[in-house]
């Protein structure tokens, strides 16, 4: 620890007992960060993981969604499930700085319809994040990237009602009536 010099008999007694209970004064020290550093850093930090991500397997895991999409566009009854399919694929692309918000007045048909989409592709997709977030773990610098893998396994599952939101976004966070 560093102390600041304080040539008072109170000071240094001020001082020595900080030091033999280990906590520093009040005001010893800490400096507030500025407010625009923060959120500066933190959407530097959100572009950096995304591109990372987008490389190493965000393309790639889109591509499925894609893939996915068309093969249920085919059918005039698919196209619900290839639209929320093209939506996912949006989100696989670019997941941090987004997440997902539960709608709810989803209704009887988002429940239905999940239970389609887990049966058509929600199943091979969410096994797809598992062995994509198992591969990134494997490495410390793809931790948070696996873990991003892992976010995605539940609307890879059941991706009717619920939305993608920006982070940022309080107003956006806070579920709809």
């Amino acid at each position: 620890m560093t102390a600041r010099r304080d040539d008072t008999a109170e000071g240094s007694a001020a001082l020595r007992t900080d030091r033999e209970t280990g906590t520093p004064p009040e005001n010893w020290g800490i400096l507030p960060e500025p407010a625009h550093t923060g959120s500066w850093h933190r959407g530097v930090m959100r572009l950096l993981l995304n591109i990372v991500w987008l490389v190493l397997s965000g393309f790639w895991m889109a591509l499925g969604y894609v893939f996915a999409g068309i093969l249920l566009c085919v059918t005039i009854i698919g196209i619900p499930f290839g639209i929320a399919s093209f939506r996912m694929a949006n989100f696989a692309l670019w997941p941090f700085g987004r997440q997902l918000v539960d709608e709810r007045d989803s209704g009887a048909f988002s429940a239905i319809g999940n239970v389609l989409w887990i049966i058509l592709a929600g199943w091979w997709l969410a096994l797809g994040h598992i062995s994509t977030g198992v591969a990134m773990c494997l490495t410390i610098i793809g931790i948070p990237l696996g873990i991003a893998s892992f976010k995605l396994v539940p609307v890879s599952l059941v991706p009717f009602g619920k939305r993608i939101v920006d982070t940022d976004d309080a107003h956006a966070l806070v579920p709809r009536r």
